[in-house]
């Protein structure tokens, strides 16, 4: 119930309704976390037994955590590149200020999809224009990765001696390149 409809209901102020609620009652306005989806007991359960498993693998090789590649993706907007400072100009006594826009997103935009291990990158690629992150594709990548691998880092890596870990939540935006 919010305190307009408190405050109508009960004919006081709007004001007197939030003093109420603060000092007396003792409660505050909070804004709801967003998760996205309830996990049932059964998947709460299965999360803490893998995690669970990752320790006991942490705890028997001391390296475990050497082998981890994870992969994640992010969109990338291109943006106006000029600084506030690079867009002054030399202006008469009484001419009005120069203007300058706020950033405005580029319709140019990718989806770059990174895998990185414990020294810092391993491999990195853009999204082919006009295709969808489905298996197919997503599995074409693991290829690619799973290729640098093997050409760059030769006896750094056996294809069975490293663990993939993805990040699946959705994309984020707006980063700045």
């Amino acid at each position: 119930m919010t305190s307009w409809l408190i405050a109508d209901t009960l004919g006081i102020l709007k004001t007197v309704v939030l003093r109420i609620l603060r000092d007396n009652l003792k409660k505050c306005k909070l804004c709801s976390r967003f998760v996205p989806h309830a996990l049932t007991r059964k998947q709460m359960d299965e999360r803490v037994a893998a995690c669970q498993d990752l320790l006991n693998m942490i705890n028997v090789d001391k390296n475990f955590l050497d082998k981890v590649i994870t992969g994640d993706e992010s969109w990338c907007l291109a943006y106006d590149p000029e600084k506030k400072h690079q867009s002054s100009k030399w202006v008469g006594e009484h001419s009005p200020r120069p203007k300058k826009l706020r950033f405005q997103k580029s319709k140019v935009n990718a989806m770059l999809i990174v895998f990185f291990d414990s020294q810092g990158i391993v491999h990195k690629e853009f999204m082919q224009e006009g295709c969808t992150v489905n298996a197919e594709y997503y599995k074409g990548v693991l290829d690619h990765l799973i290729s640098h691998i093997r050409r760059v880092y030769p006896s750094l890596y056996h294809i069975c001696d490293f663990f993939h870990l993805h990040d699946n939540a959705p994309a984020h935006s707006a980063a700045k390149i």
